[in-house]
């Protein structure tokens, strides 16, 4: 079974194929970091138009790596959501007319469904498990118990790490995209004697929030202007790692009230490339006797992999979508999870 998958929901325009057998036969990624560099954020109209101009090449490429037609493919996956609706609507669009060319099965995925799955394309993990998944755009714990079965146990209720990290990256001056560039400057500063907020950390839940620690970090720069960028930096990663462990060890409780036996916490998404979350979480299960799972980092940021794989999955079980799908700016993976009042576009 083999699967052709299409990624534009944000800033990567992702094309690869994926077969049953877990072997990724290609995975190209084109990123457009320099298109909204300038900007100090992603630019949804820059976005869609990168998408639209590059979609067709990497489909092309990513075919031309896996040696295949398109008559050998089995389905054709993309995104149809959630994300900057300008970029969903091209990848789908694209999705759906190579399904109708070849007359083969469109699958409809959630981007979240991707990131979701992404550990049983890399590690052959099996159900159920718990999922943190961090990025630009989500910050959420979910616990995975079947293909299509997400359970929501907490989420952002204003930004997402990741949106945190741009927002005082650009405070700090250090540039675009944050992520990166918060862990290199962190990495050479010292956090000792930087007062910040851990914002939920001890309350009930696992639910994150990431605006108070922002605001934080401005009022810090505005009142104290000899501190170095290093410093900040180190103290704001710092109080982000605290924030993790506090949720994620909440969440392994109450996980592990419905499966006692549960043996993983998979971590995913942009902000999951970190080192030094990954190391705090790693030591967090250990203490709590789980193994961290963290997909390579070119399979945790947005890819057109994770999308074909979970593609596969709901071919495997005999699932497929209409035509005539709609692309979703929102779409949440537990439906019934109540809705955060303050959580702006996230899903």
């Amino acid at each position: 079974m083999i699967v052709l998958g299409i990624e534009t929901s944000c800033d990567e325009t992702a094309a690869a194929v994926v077969d049953d057998a877990r072997r990724i036969r290609s995975n190209i990624v084109l990123s457009q970091v320099a298109e909204h560099r300038p900007y100090g954020g992603v630019v949804p109209e820059i976005a869609a138009r990168a998408h639209v101009e590059q979609i067709d090449g990497l489909i092309r490429q990513a075919m031309d790596g896996a040696q295949l037609q398109f008559s050998e493919l089995d389905g054709v996956a993309a995104t149809a959501g959630p994300g900057l609706i300008g970029g969903v609507m091209v990848g789908l669009v694209t999705g759906k007319a190579i399904a109708a060319a070849i007359g083969k099965p469109l699958l409809a995925i959630n981007h979240l469904e991707g990131h979701a799955l992404s550990a049983r394309l890399t590690d052959d993990l099996d159900f159920p498990y718990l999922l943190l998944l961090v990025s630009g755009g989500h910050c959420q714990l979910l616990l995975i118990e079947g293909l299509g079965r997400y359970r929501r146990l907490g989420t952002t209720i204003d930004d997402a790490a990741g949106e945190a990290f741009d927002k005082v990256a650009k405070m700090l001056g250090l540039g675009y995209p944050g992520g990166p560039v918060v862990q290199a400057a962190a990495a050479r500063g010292d956090p000792a004697g930087i007062a910040l907020p851990r914002p939920m950390a001890g309350r009930e839940g696992c639910d994150f929030s990431f605006s108070g620690l922002k605001t934080a970090v401005r009022r810090l720069l505005d009142n104290n202007p000899g501190l170095t960028a290093e410093n900040v930096a180190a103290a704001f990663q710092t109080a982000v790692g605290d924030v993790m462990v506090d949720r994620a060890g909440n969440a392994i409780a109450m996980a592990q009230e419905t499966y006692p036996d549960l043996a993983s916490l998979v971590i995913a998404g942009g902000v999951a490339a970190n080192s030094h979350l990954r190391q705090r979480l790693d030591t967090l299960c250990q203490d709590r006797g789980l193994t961290l799972v963290a997909p390579p980092v070119e399979l945790c940021t947005d890819n057109g992999a994770m999308i074909a794989w979970a593609g596969v999955e709901h071919l495997a079980a005999g699932r497929s979508d209409p035509l005539d799908t709609l692309a979703r700016a929102r779409w949440p993976l537990d439906p019934d999870a109540k809705p955060m009042p303050f959580a702006g576009k996230k899903a």
